[in-house]
């Protein structure tokens, strides 16, 4: 993507991880030297309730302060999210949608009615339970948003987060931090496209 100014909205529930997600990705690009802004939509959020982060990167100061209103980017952390709430407001028709379901891109395409639009599609729920050991999508779809979008070096991505983690969880078993390596690596390689 060769554009001034990327956005992304990340819609999940509370619990998936959204949030997070975006605080790694926005500080893995900050090191890269680019201006981030990483922030979620505060509401009355508990676990399972809806939830949306937000990321903004740029090679310049980001003066903007408000809320994203036309992603370049959506990632959907809970496929029972789309219908209740539109997934794809503001998503221009050269936008990128990264879903985590079963589902290919072109079954999602045709169940939605979804026209333009990069389409691409992970089980993060699957990879996260075969890696992490429990339905924690965000880690994986980290691994889907480098692989659609090409926004950061892969390996960076990896050395950032691993940093991230192992403050996030020390004290904890090293095993926790490298089970999240590796769902994010096998995300990488699992996520479809059409």
């Amino acid at each position: 993507m060769e554009k001034d100014l990327i956005e992304i909205r990340w819609h999940g529930r509370g619990g998936q991880g959204a949030k997070t997600a975006a605080l790694l990705f926005g500080e893995a690009a900050l090191e890269t030297g680019l201006y981030i802004q990483a922030f979620p939509e505060y509401g009355p959020e508990r676990t399972g309730a809806p939830v949306a982060s937000f990321n903004r990167l740029s090679k310049k100061p980001i003066r903007i302060h408000s809320g994203v209103t036309n992603p370049d980017v959506v990632l959907v952390l809970d496929p029972t999210l789309i219908g209740k709430i539109d997934v794809l407001e503001g998503l221009p028709d050269d936008g990128v949608l990264i879903i985590n379901t079963k589902k290919t891109p072109e079954e999602i395409r045709k169940d939605l009615n979804i026209q333009g639009k990069k389409l691409y599609t992970v089980d993060a729920y699957s990879v996260s339970m075969e890696t992490i050991g429990k339905a924690i999508p965000n880690t994986p779809m980290l691994g889907s948003l480098i692989k659609a979008t090409n926004l950061l070096n892969f390996d960076h991505l990896l050395e950032s987060v691993k940093k991230k983690l192992k403050i996030k969880f020390r004290g904890k078993p090293e095993e926790i931090v490298d089970k999240n390596i590796e769902a994010i690596k096998k995300a990488y390689q699992e996520t479809r496209s059409e």
